[in-house]
């Protein structure tokens, strides 16, 4: 106890002024037991899509959410799905037997770890060109988590989280609201939707040269921050009252979904997906799912699931 709270005391006296600490506590991710997305017939008419994995945070599920992601795909009659773990040395002969990628990676056990595992230069222009020429990309999650440091990464997601000056707000469950519900994605679809385990990521750092267009925000409220709401993760003395109030974009909206152009390719960015738990819910697995589909075709032929759909707010509508 002693040794946590001297931890504790080092890391808010580290953190830069108004940011958000870095908490670092001993967990690993909970084991899932889910049904295994089996091989679809190759004579199917599918959209090939792979999933590029192999290293994240610390407190990401991210075999389970690989699993998890592979059956809803494919489940929905629309994609063939395969997960690489091993992107160190990829090629654009490789990406190109795919019509959209989705990236579930990160560079760094925790995202404010110097230490990183990047893929080689040639792997990294291998996506970068694969997108250029038309290919799909979903960018999911921890994907924002890094990047940072790398420019032309940023550009193709199009925002990343700097650490000392973008934040988590205090996760479980929040609601986004769509913002934008006339694009494919999202056209169809109810106002707004839960999430559940959920990280929302605020005050995310922008590449300037990237032209995003916003489909869906959260609002940051300063009341999820109060200590009987946030939890033991947010140390009170971080968000007294008054470092509350000057933190950026508190009692704001914050951009979680976005898509934007990247060359020919087109790139959904969804900063959702924290685990397996938020994923149940239909309005985030509809938009993962339509999401994919329109980043590799441009079309969207995905119903909403049930609780996702639109439905009539008004009396005698």
């Amino acid at each position: 106890m002693k040794r946590l709270s001297l931890l504790l005391a080092m890391t808010l006296a580290a953190a830069p002024a108004l940011a958000q600490p870095i908490m670092v506590v001993p967990y690993r991710p909970p084991e899932t037991v889910q049904r295994i997305a089996v091989p679809v017939d190759p004579k199917e008419d599918r959209l090939k899509l792979l999933i590029i994995s192999g290293q994240n945070s610390y407190e990401h599920d991210w075999t389970g959410v690989n699993n998890l992601l592979r059956k809803q795909l494919q489940d929905t009659g629309r994609f063939d799905v395969r997960v690489t773990e091993d992107f160190d040395d990829g090629t654009l002969a490789m990406l190109k037997k795919y019509d959209v990628v989705l990236l579930n990676y990160s560079s760094r056990w925790n995202y404010a770890d110097e230490k990183q595992h990047l893929w080689s230069p040639a792997a990294f222009e291998a996506l970068y060109q694969y997108v250029r020429e038309g290919g799909g990309l979903v960018a999911y999650h921890s994907s924002f988590t890094w990047g940072r440091d790398i420019p032309e990464y940023k550009r193709l997601i199009g925002a990343v989280m700097q650490p000392g000056f973008s934040r988590r707000s205090p996760p479980d469950s929040f609601m986004f609201e769509l913002t934008d519900r006339e694009h494919p994605i999202t056209k169809g679809l109810r106002r707004f939707h839960w999430t559940f385990t959920e990280d929302m990521y605020t005050n995310m750092v922008f590449a300037p040269d990237a032209k995003v267009h916003v489909l869906a925000t959260a609002y940051d409220d300063a009341a999820a921050y109060l200590p009987e709401k946030a939890g033991p993760k947010y140390p009170v003395a971080a968000y007294a009252p008054a470092k509350l109030k000057a933190m950026k974009g508190i009692n704001a909206s914050h951009p979680q979904i976005w898509v934007q152009d990247y060359g020919k390719g087109r790139v959904f960015s969804f900063t959702l997906g924290h685990g397996p738990d938020t994923m149940m819910y239909d309005g985030v697995r509809t938009l993962v799912a339509r999401g994919a589909e329109w980043a590799a075709s441009g079309k969207v032929t995905i119903a909403p699931f049930d609780k996702a759909a639109d439905f009539p707010t008004e009396p005698g509508k």
